[in-house]
């Protein structure tokens, strides 16, 4: 009874190979699992762009609806949006584009000959046409889909 008790006393630790075994199924999990989290964070990141420059383009037709068709004042610069941000009319806060990876994602480049981009940028977030009062997202292209990043 005495021995019993003894093996049964120094069997109560994992053994080296038990914990090496354990040590290669988590680490083949990982890396099934890493790679997954990579793309889930640049979908929500494309996503979350895309959702944003719809919810612009309504408020600026709703703008253009109110006021007889005339474009909204979109400057370039930093959150220069005019009369769709301010008092919660149209939009509560400044959009920003997540899917640029800089401080610029809230920028506007606005111009009368701007149109959609055709290659991965990050200097501004949105581009707006000031002639048409059309607006695309940074590094979208026409059909609002993501360029590639380099």
């Amino acid at each position: 009874m005495l021995d019993l008790r003894r093996n049964i006393q120094q069997r109560r630790g994992f053994t080296l190979v038990e914990i090496l075994v354990v040590v290669v199924i988590l680490g083949i999990l990982a890396a099934v699992v890493i790679p997954r989290f990579g793309s889930a964070t640049t979908e929500a990141s494309t996503n979350a762009t895309y959702y944003e420059l719809q919810k612009v383009r309504r408020a600026i037709d709703v703008y253009m609806a109110r006021n007889e068709n005339q474009v909204p004042e979109v400057t370039t610069g930093f959150a220069t949006w005019g009369a769709l941000v301010g008092n919660g009319e149209y939009l509560k806060s400044n959009p920003y584009n997540r899917y640029i990876t800089t401080t610029n994602e809230g920028r506007v480049y606005a111009a009368a000959d701007a149109a959609p981009d055709t290659v991965y940028q990050n200097n501004y977030g949105w581009i707006f046409n000031t002639a048409t009062g059309e607006l695309w997202a940074g590094s979208f292209d026409d059909e609002d889909n993501p360029l590639p990043k380099p």
